[in-house]
């Protein structure tokens, strides 16, 4: 009996078990077939409303600033050289590397022996043609006076004859007197001309005893400039380079001794492009007398230089493209020649030009502006000048337009945007510059000069730099760093 029991109960929580998965089965299936029958769901579309940065396009008057790299460079170097052959027997304790010399200034001088030698030959030659000089001027003299006599002599001979003539015709004398007569006068007038050729050969002496007095001059001269070239001076003001003499050294000549370079003088010569020479010309075609500014940054300390633009090169250098154009530096505290440096040429001012973003212009020279309705237009301009990372721009419907200032591939003409504007444009700042104590100034010379680490030049640039009345904050903060103060 129990066991009966057991087994109808079995079968009643089996029956009841399928009876709940087959009605389990039939509501899945029920909501399979009503989500089948349904129509799918499709969320209502909005439009994507990007937000960018905006400038306001402002059309005004620009000076534009053209940048090029240029070398500095001496606009007088002389070729320091020896005139002559020989030993150098004294050499000024100036004469070395980097030495500063002043105009006038003895730098060397060679042995003058065989050059003092030569003048005084030239000496004695002249005084042998000087005498020589004077003895045909004594010459021409007595020869005047030879043939003054000659002539006394002739018209006393003339007169006899003609009186022997006379008492002739008046039958007093005789024929043999007539002709006796006749050929003394013959004889005078024989004297007259070799008088007169004397006269002659004299005047001749005279001029080739000038001619060897102005020789022997010449000479003199030349042996005294020979002379004279054993010693080298200093033509102008200036700095010593590329010496290659020691005391006692034998030299050749026209052997380059030295350089002397005016650092006083400077220019730099910088390359430009056509397109860019082009816009520094003026409506003749002449080359503008621009101002410019070159700057020299050495570890954030600047060296920097006012000039302006003098010429041109004459000719395009064979390789060589655009043009290389010269300005004259007016002050260049601190550049040395072949300093590279960054060349700043201020242009002619731009009226009605707009300054962008160079991000807000695209390949095509366009740029997006956003209309009343808050959605993108493109709009065509003419692109003028570079200027860092901005761009000049020109275009008819420009004025008072907000451009997007940072393109990106998302953006084009349509699309729906949310501007945003600067609070304010703020004006970069300018480097502080401080006054120095002595002390203080002292301390920090006294630093850089016993770095070992930085070079010659640069060392000397700061130098300068730290002698200015107002130095560089930053400067000083970044030295004062590195003594530990």
């Amino acid at each position: 009996m129990r066991f009966l029991r057991h087994s109808l109960s079995g079968l009643f929580l089996l029956a009841l078990t399928l009876g709940m998965l087959v009605y389990a089965g039939v509501l899945v299936r029920d909501a399979v077939q009503a989500r089948l029958a349904d129509e799918p769901f499709r969320p209502t579309a909005r439009e994507r409303v990007f937000t960018v940065n905006v400038v306001t396009a402002t059309p005004e008057t620009i000076t534009p600033t053209l940048t090029a790299f240029g070398e500095i460079r001496s606009r007088r170097t002389l070729q320091i050289r020896a005139s002559s052959a020989g030993q150098i027997i004294e050499l000024s304790e100036d004469f070395e590397e980097g030495a500063e010399v002043t105009a006038g200034q003895t730098l060397a001088r060679i042995d003058p022996t065989n050059a003092r030698f030569a003048l005084e030959r030239a000496e004695a030659n002249l005084r042998d043609a000087e005498a020589d000089a004077a003895d045909a001027k004594r010459a021409i003299e007595l020869a005047q006076d030879t043939l003054t006599a000659s002539q006394e002599q002739q018209t006393l001979q003339q007169r006899a004859y003609e009186r022997q003539q006379d008492l002739r015709a008046r039958g007093v004398g005789s024929a043999s007197a007539v002709e006796a007569a006749e050929l003394s006068t013959a004889g005078a007038r024989q004297s007259v001309i070799s008088a007169r050729n004397a006269l002659a050969q004299a005047e001749n002496r005279v001029s080739t005893t000038e001619s060897e007095v102005n020789r022997a001059r010449i000479a003199r001269d030349e042996a005294q400039r020979a002379l004279d070239d054993t010693t080298i001076t200093a033509e102008f003001d200036g700095t010593l380079s590329d010496v290659a003499v020691v005391e006692g050294g034998l030299v050749t000549a026209n052997e380059q001794l030295a350089q002397l370079v005016d650092a006083s003088a400077l220019e730099v010569a910088f390359r430009v492009s056509t397109a860019q020479y082009a816009r520094l010309l003026d409506d003749d075609g002449r080359l503008l007398k621009a101002p410019i500014t070159v700057s020299l940054d050495v570890q954030g300390i600047a060296l920097t230089a006012d000039g302006t633009i003098t010429r041109d090169s004459a000719a395009v250098g064979e390789g060589q493209t655009g043009r290389l154009v010269f300005a004259r530096l007016d002050s260049a505290r601190g550049l040395k020649p072949g300093d590279f440096v960054t060349t700043a040429i201020t242009e002619p001012p731009l009226e009605r030009v707009v300054r962008l973003p160079a991000t807000a212009l695209d390949a095509d020279n366009t740029v997006l502006a956003i209309n009343d309705e808050s959605r993108l237009e493109a709009l065509s301009v003419r692109l003028l000048r570079r200027q860092g990372d901005d761009v000049l721009v020109r275009g008819p419907e420009l004025n008072g337009q907000d451009i997007v200032a940072q393109r990106s591939p998302l953006l084009g003409s349509g699309i729906k945007v949310t501007p945003l504007r600067p609070a304010g444009d703020a004006e970069p700042d300018e480097p502080a510059l401080v006054e120095l104590t002595p002390e203080r100034r002292e301390k920090l010379k006294a630093f850089i000069s016993a770095n070992q680490r930085l070079p010659d030049d640069v060392k000397t640039r700061i130098l300068a730099q730290l002698e200015a009345d107002r130095v560089p904050a930053t400067m000083i903060e970044r030295i004062e760093q590195r003594m530990g103060g």
